[in-house]
C-alpha cells in the first residue's frame, strides 16, 4: 500500500517538470532490467583505447665533455724540464750546456730521445681542450730545441746568447761581430774565382773543389768552435761563431751555383 501511495507522488511530481516522461518500473524485476539496459552501453571496437606502445629513439645530443672523458680518460701529460733546450734532452745531455758537458753532441742519442718526447706528448693523443693546447705548446718548444742543438751553428749561436747575452745576429751584428780580416780575405778570393770562371767550359770542375775546401774550412771551424766552448773561452767561441756563419754562407752560395753564373750571393 505504501508503495502504491510513493508511486503516485512520484508520477505527480515528474508531471509538473518540463522534458519528457519516463515511466517508472512498477516491479523489482523490471527496475533490474530497466537499469541494465540504460547503464551498459555496448563497447566498439572504435572505443576500444589501444595501449601505449614504447620506442626507443637515438639520442641526437652530442656527448657531454663528461661523458668523453668517463668513456676515455685524458692520458697524463708529461712535461720535460724546459728550463733551455739542453734540460729537455736530460738522457743525452745529463751535466747541461758546456762547459760542463761536450760543445760535441751524440746526434743519434740525441734523435732517439727526441722521438721518445713526440711520442709521449704528441698532440693527437689528447682530447681537445687545455691539455691539448699544452701538449701542441710542449711538442713546438721540443721541435724548437731538437733543431737547434742538430748543427753547430744554430748551437753555438744559442749557447752564446742564451747563456752569455752575445747575440751575433743582432741587428748591430755586423758592426760588433764584425768578421776578421784573414777569413775576410778568404771569402774574398773565393768570390773572385768565382768570377774568373763562372763561364768557362770547365767551371763545374772549379766549383766542385772549391765546394770541398769549404767543406774542410767549415770542419775545422766546428773543431775550434767546440774546442773554444769546451775550455769556458766564450771571446774565441764568438769569434769562430761568426767565422762559421760565414763559411755556411759560401757553401750555400756554391751548392746554389749554376753554369754561366759569375757570382754567389752571400748572407752576412
Amino acid at each position: 500500500m505504501a508503495t502504491s501511495r510513493l508511486a503516485a507522488r512520484l508520477r505527480a511530481a515528474r508531471s509538473l517538470q518540463p522534458g519528457p516522461r519516463v515511466s517508472l518500473p512498477t516491479s523489482t524485476s523490471s527496475t533490474s532490467t530497466y537499469l541494465r539496459s540504460h547503464l551498459r552501453s555496448p563497447i566498439t571496437a572504435a572505443s576500444r583505447t589501444p595501449p601505449l606502445s614504447t620506442h626507443r629513439f637515438a639520442s641526437t645530443k652530442p656527448p657531454s665533455s663528461a661523458d668523453t672523458t668517463e668513456s676515455h680518460p685524458a692520458t697524463p701529460l708529461v712535461t720535460p724540464d724546459i728550463t733551455n733546450h739542453y734540460t729537455i734532452f736530460k738522457k743525452t745531455l745529463p751535466a747541461g750546456p758546456p762547459p760542463a758537458s761536450p760543445f760535441d753532441i751524440s746526434m743519434g742519442d740525441l734523435r732517439r730521445e727526441f722521438l721518445q718526447w713526440q711520442s709521449l706528448i704528441h698532440p693527437d693523443k689528447y682530447p681537445s681542450g687545455p691539455q691539448k693546447h699544452q701538449a701542441e705548446a710542449l711538442s713546438a718548444r721540443i721541435n724548437e730545441a731538437y733543431r737547434t742543438l742538430l748543427d753547430p751553428l744554430p748551437r753555438a749561436q744559442y749557447l752564446l746568447r742564451e747563456m752569455h747575452g752575445i747575440d751575433v745576429l743582432a741587428e748591430d751584428g755586423a758592426s760588433k761581430h764584425a768578421l776578421d780580416p784573414a777569413t775576410l780575405m778568404e771569402v774574398m778570393e773565393v768570390q773572385e774565382t768565382i768570377e774568373e770562371v763562372g763561364a768557362d767550359p770547365g767551371a763545374e770542375g772549379t766549383i766542385a773543389e772549391l765546394k770541398k775546401e769549404n767543406d774542410a774550412r767549415v770542419e775545422g771551424c766546428v773543431r775550434a768552435l767546440a774546442a773554444a766552448f769546451d775550455a769556458g773561452d766564450v771571446e774565441t767561441a764568438r769569434q769562430e761563431c761568426v767565422r762559421l756563419r760565414f763559411w755556411y754562407s759560401v757553401g750555400e752560395g756554391l751548392r746554389e751555383w749554376e753554369p754561366g753564373t759569375t757570382e754567389i750571393r752571400l748572407v752576412h
